[in-house]
């Protein structure tokens, strides 16, 4: 089943206890609409969260969300999947942006030539989210703080839209 990732802003800041409360009134619509939750990323102010899903498609997972979701605004978009050789927990997220598309294998290369200095900033890359379309990215760290993340993304040469720290919220199996 593809790969989906959601965006979601919030009006009013929500806490932690209120999105797992929230993950467990959705289970039905999402299973409606033929969604499997995989994680979600919400950032430590409540304000922003990335949601993985795999589903038919990227509608699916749009009207299952405007269902239960009290969120402002509600970006979906497919994508592929690239694990890293780490399997730190996560604990900051990269937002890319790209205006041309771009190639996973470049953004690849950018980093590499640039892993001294993620290492140097104690920064481990986790997993990242590769939008079809080819200018959308979304990267997933484990470092001592974000601003360490923006610090060895910004010596790398790396294009960063947003970094923020967040909380992993996964299914309980």
């Amino acid at each position: 089943m593809p790969h989906l990732i959601a965006y979601r802003e919030f009006e009013e800041p929500i806490s932690l206890e209120d999105m797992k409360c929230s993950v467990n009134k959705s289970a039905g619509c999402l299973d409606l609409w033929n969604v499997k939750w995989v994680e979600s990323m919400l950032s430590e102010d409540g304000a922003k969260m990335i949601c993985h899903f795999e589903a038919p498609d990227a509608e699916s997972v749009r009207t299952a969300l405007r269902q239960v979701s009290t969120s402002k605004t509600l970006q979906v978009w497919p994508g592929s999947v690239h694990e890293g050789p780490s399997d730190a927990s996560i604990n900051i997220v990269v937002e890319r942006s790209f205006d041309e598309a771009t190639s996973v294998e470049t953004m690849q290369a950018i980093e590499d030539k640039g892993a001294w200095c993620l290492d140097m900033y104690q920064v481990v890359f986790v997993r990242t989210f590769f939008s079809t379309d080819k200018k959308q990215m979304v990267c997933l760290y484990n470092a001592p703080d974000a601003e360490s993340v923006r610090v060895a993304q910004r010596k790398a040469n790396m294009p960063v839209s947003a970094v923020w720290a967040c909380n992993v919220l996964n299914p309980i199996p």
